[in-house]
C-alpha cells in the first residue's frame, strides 16, 4: 500500500496461554467472539497478567465497554477499539469508553492507533453498535426490504452503492455530501428543501422478517453474484481496489488517503530521520551501486497482458530517485525550506518483463554532479532471478521551489553526494549511458 520504507516489521508469535501472550504487552487488543460472558472472562484474566497501566481494548462491534469492565482489576483502562475489515487496510477505529474508563486510557489508545497508521475516532457517548455499524445497519435493513419485496436483486442493490454513493463515501460522508447538494445555500437550504421528505414513508428502520424463503433468496442471489469466485479471490480483489482508492485519495490529500500520506511521512522520518542520518548513511558501501528501493508490482501498474506499463517503469524510477534523496537528506523538512531536485531528462531502456505481484529492486549509481546538477543511473532487477528489467539514466536539477529557479544544493546535501560519488567514480559507466536512439545502417 505504501512505498515508504518500513524499518520495523512485526512478528507473529503464537502463545500457549493468555498469561504468556500478554505478560509483557504494552497494549492489548482482544478479538474474541461477540459474547459478553466470554469477553468478561477474558478481560478478568488479561487484567490479572498485564501491568496496571496497560490499556485493554476490545474489537467488539457492538458490546458496551461498561459491561466488560465489571469485576476486573483496574477497570479504568478498559475500552472498545473497534476496527473495520480488512483491518490491515481500512484506517478507521472507533474508540469507546465505559462508565469507569479514564481519559488517560482514551488518550493512550488514540496515540497508539495513530502511531500504527490508523484513524482513531473517539465516540463521546457510550452507545450500542457505536457509529459506523449503526449507519451501515440502517442501509442493510433497507436493502433487505427491497430484496424481499422483489424491487431489486442483491447484485442490483450492490451496484446502486458501488457505482454511485459508495465512491463518494470513500472521502465524503453524508453531511458534507448533502451540504454540497444544497448549493450556495449550504446545509440549511438542503434541509429546508428536502427535510420534509424525511416524513415520507420511503424507508423503514426495522428489518423484514427473516423467513426461510427470504434467506434462500438472499443466498441464491449472493451465489450468482459471486459467479464461482472463492472467498480468497474476492478478498484479493477487494484489497486491490481499496489500495487503489487509498492511493488515489492520498494524491488529493483527502479522507483516508490523507491518513495514508501522514503515515508514509512518519515511516520516512523513522527510516531517514536527520538525527539518525549519519549512522544510516555510513552503513552503506559506496564502492558499489546502492540498493535503496524495492517493491512489488501492484495491479494498477500493469496492462491487459499483466506486464508493467511504460509509465509504471518511469514511476518506479522516480521512487528509486526519491529513495536516494531520502538518503542524502532531501526530505520533508528540506522541501519545507523550499528546496528540491527536479528531473529534467530521463533515458529509459527496457530489458525484460515483469508481471503483477512480482518483486523488484533497484541499484543506483551516481555518475557525476556539481552544485546544481545530479547525473544518476538506476538499474531495475527482478528479485527472483536478479535479471535486469530496465535501466534509467537521469539528469536532475536542484531548485528553489519558492522562486522557481535553479540554485546550489545545501552544503550538507553536497557533502553526502560527494561522499557517494567518491566511492563510485571508479565504477564502470553503464554502456547505455549517453546513448541516443538510432537505427544503424540507415
Amino acid at each position: 500500500m505504501t512505498l515508504a520504507p518500513v524499518e520495523l516489521r512485526g512478528e507473529l508469535r503464537v502463545a500457549n496461554s493468555i498469561e504468556e501472550a500478554v505478560c509483557d504487552a504494552d497494549f492489548v487488543q482482544e478479538s474474541g467472539p461477540e459474547r459478553i460472558d466470554l469477553k468478561q472472562a477474558l478481560f478478568r484474566e488479561i487484567a490479572f497478567h498485564v501491568g496496571d497501566e496497560v490499556v485493554i481494548a476490545s474489537s467488539s462491534s457492538g458490546l458496551l465497554p461498561s459491561d466488560m469492565q465489571q469485576g476486573i482489576k483496574n477497570p479504568e483502562r478498559v475500552i472498545v477499539g473497534h476496527p473495520f475489515n480488512p483491518v490491515y487496510l481500512l484506517p478507521l477505529v472507533e474508540i469507546v469508553g465505559g462508565q469507569q474508563t479514564s481519559l488517560q486510557a482514551m488518550r493512550q489508545a488514540e496515540e497508539f492507533y495513530s502511531e500504527i497508521g490508523m484513524h482513531p475516532l473517539v465516540v463521546k457517548k457510550e452507545v450500542q453498535a457505536f457509529l459506523a455499524d449503526r449507519m451501515m445497519e440502517a442501509l442493510w435493513r433497507e436493502s433487505l426490504h427491497l430484496l424481499n419485496e422483489g424491487v431489486a436483486t442483491a447484485d442490483e442493490l450492490d451496484q446502486a452503492i458501488a457505482y454511485g454513493p459508495g465512491i463518494r463515501w470513500a472521502f465524503m460522508g453524508p453531511y458534507l455530501t448533502y451540504r454540497i447538494a444544497g448549493g450556495e445555500g449550504g446545509m440549511h437550504h438542503f434541509m429546508s428543501q428536502f427535510g420534509p421528505s424525511l416524513k415520507w414513508p420511503w424507508t423503514r428502520f426495522d428489518g423484514p422478517s427473516l423467513t426461510g424463503g427470504l434467506l434462500n433468496r438472499i443466498t441464491e442471489q449472493s451465489d450468482r453474484q459471486a459467479n464461482g469466485r472463492s472467498i480468497s479471490e474476492l478478498e484479493r480483489k477487494r484489497d486491490d481496489c481499496i489500495v487503489s482508492i487509498l492511493q488515489g485519495l492520498r494524491v488529493n490529500h483527502t479522507g483516508a488517503g490523507q491518513v495514508l500520506g501522514q503515515y508514509e511521512e512518519k515511516l520516512y522520518r523513522i527510516s531517514h530521520h536527520d538525527d539518525q542520518m549519519p549512522l544510516k548513511f555510513s552503513d552503506h558501501d559506496f564502492s558499489q551501486p546502492m540498493q535503496l528501493h524495492s517493491d512489488v508490482v501492484p495491479p494498477e501498474w500493469v496492462d491487459y497482458n499483466r506486464h508493467m506499463t511504460e509509465s509504471s517503469y518511469l514511476r518506479a524510477m522516480g521512487d528509486a530517485s526519491d529513495a536516494l534523496f531520502q538518503l542524502i537528506g532531501v526530505n520533508e523538512s528540506y522541501h519545507k525550506q523550499g528546496f528540491s531536485y527536479f528531473t529534467v531528462e530521463t533515458h529509459l531502456m527496457h530489458h525484460g518483463e515483469i508481471m503483477a505481484g512480482e518483486a523488484f529492486y533497484f541499484k543506483t549509481q551516481v555518475l557525476n554532479l556539481d552544485a546544481k546538477r545530479l547525473h544518476i543511473h538506476h538499474a531495475m532487477h527482478a528479485l527472483k532471478d536478479h535479471r535486469v528489467l530496465a535501466t534509467g539514466e537521469q539528469m536532475l536539477l536542484h531548485v528553489n521551489t519558492h522562486e522557481s529557479r535553479s540554485c546550489p544544493a545545501e552544503p550538507s546535501i553536497m557533502e553526502r553526494l560527494e561522499t557517494i560519488y567518491r566511492g563510485q567514480r571508479n565504477l564502470e559507466i553503464p554502456p547505455e549511458c549517453g546513448r541516443s536512439i538510432q537505427m544503424a545502417g540507415l
